[in-house]
């Protein structure tokens, strides 16, 4: 069981550091550069094309999040009942989290894709627009989630 554990402990952690670090990068670094020196088509296709390869990571992180801290909660812990309050903090953040993100891919997302193939800049750009501001939401809890996770125990 220990080791099991351990390695559910680690694709969590690394899951998390994937999704919440690449948030961090497009959010503080890519979105500044590309908002200050490209025009509107060269900055949405590059978003196109930056999501085309980050959401397959989020996917997978997502998945192994989910199954990783379910498994540990349940199967190491025997349940809910049986975790501190941090951790049930942190499941709450991480299903909201996981619903902004479904709510980015299954919508502005693929408008935006649609956007872009069409050359509707004005759209594309609501539609990064949106995104952006969800992403930004989704940064902050997990940001946040990250800090339950760390200190959670002694601070909840």
């Amino acid at each position: 069981m220990g080791t099991m554990m351990g390695i559910a402990l680690i694709a969590h952690v690394l899951s998390a550091i994937i999704w919440v670090g690449g948030m961090f990068f497009a959010w503080m670094i890519l979105r500044p550069v590309a908002a200050a020196g490209l025009e509107a088509p060269a900055r949405l296709r590059l978003w196109a094309g930056v999501f085309d390869r980050f959401f397959p990571w989020v996917w997978a992180s997502v998945a192994l999040i989910l199954a990783s801290g379910f498994w540990i909660i349940l199967g190491f812990y025997k349940g809910f009942g049986n975790v501190a309050p941090h951790v049930h903090t942190m499941t709450a953040l991480g299903i909201v989290m996981t619903a902004i993100y479904l709510v980015v891919y299954l919508g502005p997302y693929r408008r935006l894709r649609g956007a872009v193939a069409a050359q509707d800049w004005p759209a594309g750009g609501r539609h990064l627009g949106l995104i952006r501001r969800l992403i930004g939401i989704n940064l902050i809890i997990g940001l946040l989630t990250a800090a339950v996770g760390a200190g959670g125990r002694y601070l909840i």
